[in-house]
């Protein structure tokens, strides 16, 4: 009895220090973009100037890093829902991180790199040793490493320095969504600029060690805190439960399920438990049957099923449907990521013939920093939405956020469709002047860029961040790093599909009276029409998400059970 009692007071001493620790979190992250994005977004100039690869060869090194980097996301997520616990998926992918991309900065020094190609001669041009490849790939499979800890699991970590039952946490955590993500906006606007120029034009050991410090001084502003950080501890597999509800559903498919089944499921959940207790829904009611007792069923004297391959709780069942729920929506992310990579891409393409001088100097912005200016208004925005916008809106609307995470998307939909067909107009202008006056570059200032950029950068704050506040609180308590992942993993595929759209385009139109709408000089193309096209996608998704909308239910219901779809639909009002 002394024991239990000496538990519960260990319990309620839990600090969360929330805002006060916060910075640590966000400074981690900060330096961690600063680090990867600095060292890895000129890796195929890096490749195929200073290890002598054929474009091919970097390319498909470059994509495999990217799309593992994301994917590595999933797996990082359940080892720590699972296992490990978020901090220490943070701080062992923080050190893994820094390791890497220190072994990718020594690569620069002459004797890791093959030399230099003689200019103008074909055959006297080197590759890469198998030792200095390998080396190079192991700092490649280190970085990867670190990213499937990080990426998932420090939003996460830093939401859970936040008191779950403290009113003020609330809006707390929504501040620290929106300055976690702008400062990752910030990072990437640095790395595409400061550091693309000091690689490219001073020196690749500089620009690659500068990084690898930065990443340096991510682990220790991560490790400096740890004595004060709250670590939720992992409660065994809940991978393993939302399996046991499938199979017992499915054992039980022939049971009749009661008339009020949020009354009548079997419903235990243990009086220690962490995770919030979620409420009946009446959707997808065949998993319903896996938490209906039946003759043979046996309870133990502790309230819990005797067997879980048997009965599964109604919390359990719920905890599964939350999820399910989540997989449409994360389809229309998937689509607006696609809009993200195009804009990125194509928009850096456009530069090129463009007239990028910096007024009449000699100077030219490199095109691949074209897309700062997007980060740079997301960062900008962010600040106002947070301190100024989210304010206002709360007044009118009573609600923490200002709006819901739902409306957020929507919004950053429906700008993410302006921001195409702004693009497109801007290319048929830049086409009609180069091809009148015979030019391959344009005379048209880089200004004209900018339009099509801010709007695309005040999208991703409502898009981006929305989707990510979206993937963490409504996944169930015991698996939020998967929440991470959902965001990761469909980036990924977004870069896949986006690959698959771009051949399908160039298939079909190549055939067609016009010719191929994407050729290498787009003054023979119609980037114009292929934005339109990417704008009516857009349409598309935004009328999709919506009915997804409308059908959606948040786990978040508290407080009521209720039994029928015209209760659910009564409660939501509430935020999600």
């Amino acid at each position: 009895m002394e024991n239990h009692n000496e538990d519960a007071a260990i319990e309620r001493k839990i600090i969360y220090k929330g805002a006060k620790i916060a910075p640590l979190i966000i400074g981690n992250e900060a330096f961690g973009v600063l680090g990867n994005v600095g060292s890895t977004s000129n890796l195929l100039v890096y490749f195929t100037t200073v290890f002598n690869m054929n474009s091919i060869t970097a390319t498909n090194l470059v994509n495999i890093l990217n799309g593992s980097s994301s994917l590595a996301a999933l797996p990082g997520a359940i080892i720590s829902d699972t296992y490990s616990g978020r901090y220490n998926a943070v701080a062992v992918g923080s050190i893994s991180s820094f390791l890497g991309l220190l072994v990718l900065a020594l690569t620069a020094l002459p004797q890791m790199h093959p030399p230099q190609c003689v200019a103008g001669s074909t055959s006297i041009c080197q590759g890469p040793s198998r030792g200095q490849f390998q080396f190079l790939i192991v700092g490649i499979v280190l970085t990867v490493i670190g990213a499937g800890g990080i990426k998932p699991c420090n939003l996460a970590f830093g939401v859970d320095q936040f008191d779950p039952e403290a009113e003020s946490s609330i809006q707390g955590i929504n501040s620290f969504f929106n300055w976690y993500y702008m400062s990752v906006a910030l990072g990437m606007l640095i790395s595409v600029t400061v550091f693309v120029y000091v690689q490219t034009s001073l020196s690749w050991a500089l620009g690659l060690g500068i990084p690898a410090a930065l990443m340096f001084i991510a682990c220790i502003c991560f490790l400096v805190g740890t004595k004060y950080y709250v670590r939720v501890k992992p409660e065994g597999s809940a991978y393993t439960s939302l399996l046991q509800v499938i199979v017992v559903a499915i054992k039980k498919r022939h049971l009749k399920l009661p008339q009020k089944p949020g009354l009548n499921l079997f419903n235990y959940v243990p009086s220690k438990s962490t995770t919030s207790k979620l409420p009946y829904t009446a959707q997808f009611r065949f998993l319903d049957k896996a938490a209906v007792m039946s003759e043979d069923d046996e309870i133990n004297s502790d309230g819990t099923a005797a067997n879980a391959w048997e009965l599964c709780s109604m919390q359990k069942v719920e905890e599964l449907k939350s999820l399910v729920r989540l997989i449409p929506m994360w389809f229309a992310g998937i689509l607006y990521f696609v809009f993200i990579s195009m804009m990125e891409n194509y928009a850096v393409f456009q530069a090129l013939q463009l007239n990028r001088h910096l007024g009449r100097t000699n100077f030219q912005i490199p095109a691949a920093s074209f897309i700062g200016i997007a980060l740079l208004t997301t960062s900008l925005w962010l600040v106002i939405y947070d301190k100024i916008i989210v304010p206002v809106l709360r007044k009118f609307t009573g609600k923490e956020g200002g709006i819901t995470n739902i409306e957020r998307i929507t919004i950053g939909i429906a700008i993410a469709i302006l921001a195409m067909v702004v693009s497109a107009m801007v290319e048929k202008h830049r086409r009609n002047v180069a091809i009148k006056l015979g030019l391959l570059i344009s005379p048209l200032s880089w200004v004209w860029l900018v339009p099509q950029l801010v709007i695309a950068g005040v999208s991703f704050p409502f898009g981006v961040v929305g989707l990510y506040e979206l993937y963490y609180k409504e996944v169930p308590d015991g698996m939020k790093s998967i929440g991470g992942s959902f965001y990761y993993c469909g980036s990924a595929i977004s870069s896949y599909l986006s690959t698959f759209i771009l051949s399908m385009v160039q298939k079909e139109t190549t055939r067609s009276s016009i010719g191929d709408w994407l050729p290498n000089d787009l003054n023979k193309g119609r980037l114009d029409y292929f934005y339109y096209l990417m704008a009516g996608l857009q349409v598309v998704n935004l009328v999709y998400f919506v009915a997804c909308a409308k059908w959606y239910n948040s786990k978040g219901f508290r407080g009521v059970i209720p039994d029928t779809d015209h209760e659910v639909n009564k409660l939501k009002g509430l935020e999600v």
